[in-house]
């Protein structure tokens, strides 16, 4: 199951509309049954099903990102109901009648991008997409997919139906954006006196007073009074906008940096979830611990040479590191160089067998 979506069709016609739409979308496998095999199935890579589409079904909804099923919309709800859990994970689900006149949206629409999914199956169809979410329907902005583009993460989805329903009635909503690309405002989206925007939270400015939602865009842990001057419905954004420099001891375990890197930032005000990448040494390209944080986060690691991280001024050098390795520092430098800026969030810590630098890209600074 290497692809990202699974086309699935029951019927004669729908395996024919189904094989038109495989042939154009590249990402996806492709599921009929035995009865209606053309005879290139398996020059095609198809998959020939003989057994119940209900089992195929439960079986395909966990392993892909999509589903893209040619069937009878009733029948897909039947079988979808009792597999479906949180739209954080559930897959987009995509329902086409045997015509493929009309790509519907079911499930997922807007995290899972079911929405998206339809309208590209209707481009690829010549079909009609039918979206029937209020935030598409009216031109709205959809609040559980801001900054999506840039891997912005909700820092938690407790008040995204609020949120969204305070946008589709045209309720008013401060936005605070402190750090993060400042671009992210969807194109097919109008912009409306609806919407205020702040660059920092304050009590002056009355935000719980006089709006009835705030979207926050900030790499910062909020103080309690800080949510105290918001409204209650509230939703909290993470655009990946820190560096973390990092050292190391050889053979330092992963559970240690982890521990490091989490109780740093927590220290310093900070959120885990708005960093961007690691930075160090090239040393370390073979360093267990950090490839183990790596593997666990996704988060990328920039390596830099000795030469790249000498040339950078740093604020505490070390003469015991460069007798060591042959450079005066490596999380200072190696946050430095990333971050594009000597102005560090945290310059240098040193715990354990971890040194630890935190920066932030140029592209969250006001």
């Amino acid at each position: 199951m290497k692809k990202a979506y699974a086309i699935v069709a029951i019927t004669k016609k729908g395996v024919s509309q189904a094989r038109f739409l495989h042939e154009r979308l590249p990402d996806s496998d492709l599921y009929y049954p035995k009865k209606w095999v053309f005879g290139d199935e398996e020059e095609k890579d198809i998959y020939v099903i003989d057994g119940s589409m209900a089992t195929l079904l439960s079986s395909l909804f966990l392993s892909y990102r999509g589903l893209i099923l040619f069937m009878a919309l009733g029948a897909v709800v039947r079988i979808i109901a009792p597999l479906i859990k949180d739209k954080r994970t559930d897959p987009a689900v995509v329902v086409l009648d045997d015509n493929g006149r009309y790509a519907i949206s079911v499930l997922s629409g807007h995290l899972g991008g079911a929405n998206h999914l339809a309208n590209q199956v209707a481009n690829l169809m010549g079909a009609i997409p039918v979206i029937t979410t209020s935030s598409d329907v009216n031109q709205k902005l959809a609040v559980d997919l801001l900054g999506v583009q840039y891997g912005w993460q909700l820092d938690s989805v407790q008040h995204v139906t609020a949120v969204s329903a305070a946008v589709v009635n045209d309720e008013k909503i401060a936005i605070i954006q402190e750090v993060g690309e400042r671009d992210w405002w969807p194109s097919s989206i109008p912009r409306s006196e609806q919407f205020t925007f702040y660059s920092s939270i304050s009590s002056e400015s009355r935000i719980k007073e006089d709006y009835q939602g705030a979207i926050v865009i900030t790499d910062r842990l909020l103080h309690q009074q800080e949510w105290n001057d918001l409204p209650e419905k509230t939703i909290l954004y993470r655009p990946k906008t820190l560096v973390v420099g990092i050292g190391c001891n050889r053979g330092t375990s992963a559970s240690e940096i982890e521990s490091v890197i989490f109780s740093t930032l927590e220290e310093e005000g900070l959120s885990w979830k708005s960093i961007d990448h690691l930075a160090t040494i090239d040393l370390k390209r073979d360093e267990l611990g950090l490839l183990e944080i790596h593997q666990k986060y996704q988060w990328p690691i920039v390596f830099y040479t000795k030469d790249e991280l000498n040339q950078v001024s740093i604020q505490h050098p070390s003469e015991t590191v460069y007798r060591h390795i042959g450079v005066y520092g490596v999380s200072e430098p190696a946050a430095c160089l990333s971050a594009r800026t000597n102005q560090l969030l945290l310059q240098k810590k040193k715990a354990g067998n971890v040194t630890i630098s935190i920066g932030r890209l140029e592209k969250g600074v006001n």
